[in-house]
C-alpha cells in the first residue's frame, strides 16, 4: 500500500466589499466551516493549466477562442467544467483537461461592473 500523502489545500478569495481577487494570509475557522468576512472562498482544483498555473474554483479557462469555467459539482461529488455559454453541459474536470487549456480569469474578474459609482 502506498504511503499517504495529504493534499494541498489552498484558497484564494474574492474580496465583495473591494471586488478584488486576492490570496489568503488567514482564513477563520467557525464549527469546522472555512470563513472570511466578506470575501467568497476559492479552492484550488490541485490542478495546473497548460503553462503551470494554479487552477481554482470558478476559474474561467480558454482552448483556442472558447472558454469554460471549472467549479465544484454537489451532485457529481468532484470537479466539473462546463462552457461558459451554456452551463447546462458539464464533464469531469481531470489532469488531461487542464493540461490542454490555459487560465483566463476568474468568473467574479469578469463579471465586475466598470461603471460602478463607486470607482467614479
Amino acid at each position: 500500500m502506498e504511503e499517504f500523502k495529504p493534499r494541498k489545500i489552498k484558497f484564494k478569495a474574492w474580496d465583495s466589499e473591494h471586488r478584488l481577487l486576492m490570496r489568503l494570509n488567514s482564513i477563520d475557522c467557525n464549527k469546522g466551516e472555512l470563513v472570511k468576512k466578506h470575501h467568497v472562498l476559492l479552492q484550488f482544483t490541485g490542478l495546473l493549466d497548460k503553462d503551470g498555473e494554479e487552477i481554482y474554483d470558478q476559474d474561467i479557462l480558454m482552448i483556442s477562442l472558447d472558454k469554460y469555467i471549472v467549479f465544484w459539482s454537489e451532485t457529481h461529488n468532484g470537479w466539473h467544467y462546463s462552457p461558459l455559454k451554456n452551463r447546462n453541459t458539464h464533464a469531469p474536470f481531470l489532469a488531461k483537461e487542464a493540461a490542454s487549456m490555459k487560465r483566463f480569469s476568474n468568473y467574479f474578474e469578469l463579471n465586475t461592473p466598470t461603471d460602478d459609482k463607486k470607482f467614479r
